[in-house]
């Protein structure tokens, strides 16, 4: 049995560094301002895929995400550890899109793609924090879903078996293929990049990238490689080739509105030093829950 899975990823910023011009005065991110990195759990996410691929031989993983021309970095850094293939949903359109209008393109360009048996992402992006994007795609296409997934347990007559990682257990469930299925960060961490497909895939570009590398008569180095090897080009698609109704992309599409956002560093006004006596420990619970702190 081989399976054809789709990889739902995302380029995000790096939260860990959010400054003042973290955002524009339209109430999106300025990303321009900001490093990129590939967002954690859809890392996480793509490693289950990659174990998949590891047991069912001809099993080929698709990695799907939106975002500007540099996003297809998010592509490369998925053929490096093992994916076959890529799409960037890149279009001005696109830009601004809150959850709705980012599940209506993912939902677009999946059955554009039109063959597959899993649908797997990472429970949310930290640059939301929603985890609302997987199961919204799963209502758009019709299908079921499988949420706070810890690790695919197998895969068996059009079957598949996760452990999902609760608040208060775990559970493990069955349900039929196609599926969508949403990872926690509490899986797996994702394997390193392969040295051998580095060097494969290390000249791979989107449209939008070959673009700046040649603007203003600049030629693009190895040019020859795009044609002979087409592997190389990450195939890019706007709202036109996806068949996506521009109303429902972008801002235009995105009913919610981020008003601010702002930087908080907790800071300490004052602190009590307890020396460890029965006395002091039982007063500090005693403080404790009657602030609710605890209990």
């Amino acid at each position: 049995m081989s399976l054809k899975i789709i990889v739902l990823a995302k380029q995000v910023p790096d939260t860990r560094n959010v400054g003042k011009d973290a955002m524009k005065e339209d109430g999106t991110v300025n990303r321009a301002a900001l490093a990129a990195i590939f967002n954690p759990e859809d890392l996480n996410a793509l490693e289950q895929a990659l174990r998949l691929k590891d047991r069912f031989p001809g099993t080929t993983i698709t990695l799907l995400t939106m975002g500007p021309g540099r996003a297809a970095e998010i592509i490369r850094e998925g053929l490096y550890r093992g994916a076959d293939n890529g799409y960037l949903l890149t279009d001005r359109a696109f830009a601004g899109a809150d959850t709705l209008a980012t599940s209506y393109a993912l939902s677009m360009a999946i059955r554009k793609i039109g063959d597959f048996d899993l649908i797997i992402g990472g429970r949310q992006a930290i640059d939301g924090d929603t985890a609302q994007v997987g199961p919204q795609v799963a209502e758009k296409l019709g299908l079921s879903q499988i949420t706070y997934a810890e690790e695919i347990l197998h895969v068996e007559n059009r079957r598949i078996t996760v452990k999902r990682n609760i608040s208060g257990g775990v559970e493990t469930v069955e349900a039929p293929l196609p599926i969508v299925i949403t990872v926690n960060g509490s899986a797996a961490s994702c394997r390193p990049r392969n040295a051998k497909l580095i060097q494969k895939y290390k000249r791979a570009l989107g449209g939008q990238e070959k673009a700046e590398l040649t603007k203003e008569g600049q030629t693009l180095q190895h040019a020859g490689l795009y044609a002979k090897y087409p592997y190389l080009n990450i195939t890019e698609w706007s709202v036109a080739d996806v068949n996506g109704d521009v109303e429902q992309c972008g801002l235009s599409g995105s009913p919610t509105k981020v008003k601010t956002i702002r930087n908080i560093v907790f800071q300490a006004k004052e602190c009590k030093r307890l020396t460890g006596s029965d006395n002091e420990i039982e007063e500090l619970m005693i403080e404790l829950i009657s602030n609710h702190t605890v209990g």
